[in-house]
């Protein structure tokens, strides 16, 4: 990835329905939730939205990471965090820092989950990416669905990439 790695344990998650947790109670939360219904099949999605904001006239971008469980049918639960970055320079500046830290806390969460989770428990993983046929992220679509499809994960883009789209940019 890259040198400024995210240390996804010490952010907080916030969970509409339970509050602030760390990175250990949401793995928690989910373990929990797919363990109340296994005959259900579960998508576990992870996606980031950004949003530039000016403060006193200095530019910071907040980043909002998503983690949805969707028990296909019956709803799910979500918890998010922010991070905070100072200028960013491109559009596609942008989409590659929502992008790997997507990918960063997929590959913080993945293992913490396997390790927790029943091994028949029915989910699959998706990263959400706020790009899309239309507009002006077209044309990055080909190399951020590369980005993610090259570290073995599933992509998925507007107006299918909810978690990034409607989840985190909601807390932006």
């Amino acid at each position: 990835m890259n040198s400024g790695i995210i240390k996804f344990m010490d952010l907080v998650f916030i969970s509409p329905s339970k509050g602030k947790l760390d990175l250990s109670g949401v793995v928690s939360e989910i373990v929990n939730f797919i363990g109340e219904d296994r005959k259900v099949y579960y998508t576990l999605v992870i996606g980031t939205d950004s949003q530039e904001k000016r403060l006193n006239g200095v530019s910071e971008v907040d980043f909002v990471t998503a983690v949805v469980i969707y028990r296909h049918g019956k709803g799910g639960r979500y918890f998010w965090t922010i991070q905070k970055k100072r200028k960013i320079y491109s559009l596609r500046e942008k989409i590659y820092t929502e992008t790997l830290y997507s990918l960063e806390l997929a590959q913080s969460l993945v293992p913490l989950i396997k390790n927790s989770l029943h091994p028949l428990a029915p989910y699959e993983l998706e990263i959400h990416i706020d790009v899309g046929e239309v507009g002006p992220t077209r044309e990055m679509i080909k190399e951020v669905v590369g980005m993610v499809t090259g570290n073995g994960f599933t992509a998925k883009t507007k107006p299918e990439s909810y978690g990034a789209s409607v989840v985190a940019d909601k807390h932006t």
